[in-house]
């Protein structure tokens, strides 16, 4: 019996073999976004349910809601995440004066939406609503309050980014964290998208 030809067989580096593709940014990172995706999507679920058994009230309270201020911050978020996409395309080509430029931006874009929030809350305060007025507005606060926390602690990371950034140098790890701080961002933008969606349109 003839021996099989093997010439045409290439051999497989043993680093090619164990190499595994990892997601960009710190791994803890994106345990923290994919826990508070599910926290919040229980939240979306649970104010869906309530909403289902007393459509009426919650009509009512909704439409006491200031929607174009609802839709200014929604638009804050998103021009605060191109921002931040913008400010990781510059580090990664090694500019990172400009990245900090960039991330400064995004955070005062984030400091606009923490402003907008505060006006729109002593406005319902001033009406009179609060978070026991009814049910849809336990839920308004109550939710609103935690993404404002969330809102608060993304403007910490692109603080800590920025001071990072302006030194000029960008090594591996800086980029990472960088990665790391714009995916929770951009995760703090898609939960407002949601949250204005069911809190201020869902009709």
């Amino acid at each position: 019996m003839s021996e099989p030809d093997l010439s045409s067989f290439k051999a497989v580096p043993p680093q090619a073999a164990t190499h595994k593709q990892s997601m960009p940014g710190e791994g803890g990172v994106w345990i923290i976004i994919f826990g508070d995706m599910m926290v919040f999507a229980l939240f979306f679920a649970t104010f869906v349910y309530y909403r289902g058994l007393d459509i009426e009230t919650y009509n009512a309270s909704q439409a006491t809601l200031d929607k174009g201020l609802g839709l200014l911050n929604t638009l804050i978020l998103l021009t605060s995440s191109w921002f931040v996409v913008w400010a990781i395309r510059c580090a990664k080509s090694g500019d990172g004066k400009e990245a900090a430029h960039r991330i400064l931006a995004a955070a005062a874009l984030g400091v606009g939406f923490w402003v907008v929030k505060i006006i729109e809350y002593a406005a319902k305060f001033e009406e009179g609503y609060s978070v026991v007025t009814d049910e849809f507005f336990g839920f308004y606060f109550m939710f609103t309050g935690i993404h404002l926390v969330h809102v608060t602690a993304g403007l910490g990371a692109l603080v800590y980014a920025q001071h990072v950034l302006r030194q000029g140098r960008v090594s591996g790890g800086d980029l990472d964290n960088l990665v790391g701080i714009g995916a929770f961002w951009h995760m703090v933008d898609l939960l407002w998208i949601v949250l204005f969606a069911i809190l201020y349109l869902m009709g």
